[in-house]
């Protein structure tokens, strides 16, 4: 059975957590086209595609870590440090992209598609830019700046560093998914071989 969940948690590695390392590498950059040229609708259409990759497969990821867990039962390696570490690493690597990177390219959609719509002319009312270049309402401009109802959308505020934000958590969430691969194949310290 070791072999067994070993090869299923090594591909569930490859084919869900390859993906999201990818498509969240990619964002940035589209992200920037996309803050560069509002009115063209390609890359809000493949930032949609890169954001639904990372969210669908972060989820099936889950797998990584039952298969993974299964295989460390099988091995009788549970208590070894090096996958402790791999463990400890691992949660880490899943909180930054739940909590940061996710979050992130979220509301950066949301911000891009509002105003790729607003320049679309389907804003429906005064158009107001917002600092960095994403559009919003008139009315989502005066609830930012207080003045609006509760319940109306805020402004999203896009620039430069929103996208190197995004750049910097999707690299530090890929390094530490490099660090797991290397302590998964070197296992330091390990009496089952490796």
């Amino acid at each position: 059975m070791t072999k067994l969940f070993l090869i299923l948690h090594v591909l569930a590695a490859i084919l869900a957590v390859g993906p999201v390392a990818v498509a969240a590498s990619m964002f940035p950059k589209v992200l920037r086209d996309a803050l560069a040229g509002p009115g063209d609708a390609a890359p809000v259409t493949t930032l949609r595609t890169l954001h639904r990759i990372c969210r669908v497969y972060a989820g099936a990821a889950i797998a990584v870590v039952v298969f993974g867990f299964l295989t460390a039962s099988s091995m009788g390696v549970l208590g070894s440090a090096w996958l402790i570490t791999s463990m400890v690493l691992t949660f880490v690597a899943a909180v930054i992209l739940i909590l940061l990177v996710l979050p992130r390219q979220e509301t950066a959609l949301e911000a891009v598609a509002g105003a790729k719509a607003v320049a679309a002319g389907a804003g429906g009312g005064d158009v107001a830019v917002a600092a960095g270049g994403a559009a919003a309402t008139a009315g989502e401009a005066r609830e930012a700046d207080g003045e609006g109802t509760a319940d109306s959308a805020v402004a999203v505020k896009l620039d430069a560093r929103t996208s190197a934000q995004l750049a910097m958590f999707t690299g530090v969430f890929n390094l530490l998914w490099a660090t797991v691969t290397v302590l998964m194949i070197v296992r330091p310290g390990s009496t089952t071989g490796g």
